[in-house]
């Protein structure tokens, strides 16, 4: 028979129908066209309801794929949208763009509080810093990166943008409106709005409503039983006051200590020769593992050559990497955070976002002479939320500004530390992740020195560099 290979398109079929008619081929002779042709709306709701809903065949709902646009929604709040693995999102730059005066939120428990006034003041204060600093932060950034001959000055602008805003950023609260998109099937979806409607902030419940209101009209079979998940909700309680029997006086043990290396496969190359022994040979693992450790250097280093040493600029390396995992506690600019939370391929642990750990000072504020207006606008923000955390523990996150620090605890395999490393280390990334990311390198490289050769990072600048040129300080 001829192969016909042909897409099912959205701009015809509803995602429920071509759900359906994939999940269908399984037991159907007929091709997918036929398939959809049999189908209309009702049908494909009675086979949901029967198989996914009824028989718990969730898998089917992977292949309805929604968009759905997000407006207006806190950053805060986009930390929740973002929590979910399998989906794609694409969201408004701190980077490339300039925030309004009044692009704020306000949760309501606040907005109905004393602490309304103290609320409003913060974020005003500080939403005026990050605008006074644009001017002061651009002519020093101009300085150091003249415009070049014939340059226009939309280019030019171009260019020198992202260097200023970069520092400026630091100073925007978690309060600060964005936009977001995301891509994601009926499944993915699911459990988001489960996840949503459980969240301790109202902001996230709300849009957890809206979300299902918007997906129930495209996929309503799949995600009308999405509800609150007490388990969730209670959990989020219930940690917190388990957290509150831990001597409180700890909390800051550590913080010279910015990122370490929490844990470790001590035989991590070993499990990754191994596995490439495994997979094109016909050994077991115990046994391939023993082979590997009667290995000289040399045939060590011949083996891991064969495997990654034809790695070219933007190939992906082998699977087996992902044998060999690390743990590392961190502790980075807010900032740093949005931007490695992009890596969900990790396991991510963050603690709340709090003022707490101290804020981070880019070296470009003092250049600019603009240090003084900085300190007064995160030690505002700092009052601000101790104030308002003895209300309200959740919602006084929303002042916490970009540049105040952030524990973490975050989980990855060794082909995910590639890609972290290879793309965050970047001359055009920004400097809090590539200052982390570069650090994560360099204690991948201390303990699998044999493996971390082949990461395509190793000339670029060490994060005691990036720390030293970008940053005044970081506590």
């Amino acid at each position: 028979m001829k192969r016909d290979i042909y897409l099912l398109s959205p701009r015809s079929l509803s995602p429920e129908t071509i759900a359906v008619t994939f999940a269908k081929t399984s037991r159907s002779p007929q091709s997918f066209r036929e398939i959809a042709a049999e189908l209309n709306d009702e049908k494909s709701a009675e086979f949901h309801e029967k198989w996914v809903v009824g028989y718990g065949h969730a898998s089917v709902a992977e292949h309805a794929v929604l968009h759905i646009a997000f407006e207006n929604v806190s950053r805060l709040a986009i930390e929740a949208i973002e929590s979910n693995r399998l989906a794609s999102y694409t969201e408004k730059s701190t980077r490339y763009q300039k925030w309004d005066p009044d692009s704020f939120y306000t949760p309501r428990a606040i907005a109905d509080s004393s602490h309304a006034a103290l609320y409003r003041d913060t974020c005003n204060r500080l939403f005026d810093a990050y605008r006074h600093s644009l001017d002061p932060v651009k002519k020093w950034i101009e300085s150091q990166f003249p415009r070049k001959d014939g340059e226009s000055e939309a280019k030019y602008d171009g260019r020198v943008r992202s260097k200023y805003v970069d520092n400026c950023r630091f100073i925007l609260p978690a309060a600060a409106l964005a936009n977001v998109g995301m891509t994601a099937n009926a499944r993915v979806y699911e459990n988001a709005i489960r996840k949503m409607l459980s969240h301790p902030l109202e902001e996230v419940r709300e849009i957890g409503e809206e979300v299902k209101r918007v997906a129930l009209g495209e996929t309503p079979t799949l995600v009308k039983y999405a509800g609150r998940v007490p388990y969730l909700a209670e959990l989020q309680l219930q940690g917190i006051e388990s957290a509150r029997t831990i001597d409180e006086r700890r909390r800051t043990m550590g913080r010279g200590q910015w990122l370490t290396l929490a844990d470790y496969d001590r035989e991590g190359e070993n499990r990754f020769l191994a596995a490439v022994l495994y997979r094109f040979g016909g050994l077991s693992f115990n046994d391939a593992v023993n082979a590997v450790r009667r290995m000289g250097a040399v045939q060590r280093e011949a083996l891991a050559n064969e495997a990654l040493g034809k790695l070219g600029k933007h190939d992906i390396p082998i699977r087996e990497l992902e044998h060999v995992t690390y743990t590392f506690d961190t502790l980075m600019d807010q900032g740093g955070y949005f931007e490695v939370k992009r890596h969900r391929m990790m396991t991510q642990t963050p603690q709340r976002l709090t003022a707490d750990l101290g804020w981070a000072t880019p070296a470009a504020f003092e250049a600019a002479g603009f240090t003084s207006e900085y300190k007064a606008a995160m030690q505002c923000a700092a009052d601000a939320y101790h104030a308002l955390a003895a209300d309200f523990p959740e919602e006084a996150s929303y002042v916490v500004p970009n540049a105040f620090n952030r524990r973490m605890l975050m989980t990855l395999n060794l082909r995910e530390a590639f890609s972290f490393c290879e793309l965050r280390t970047a001359p055009n990334a920004h400097f809090s992740v590539r200052r982390v990311a570069a650090r994560v390198y360099e204690m991948i490289r201390e303990v699998h020195p044999l493996l971390a050769k082949f990461m395509r990072c190793g000339d670029r600048p060490t994060s005691a560099s990036i720390e030293g040129e970008y940053f005044a300080s970081t506590a």
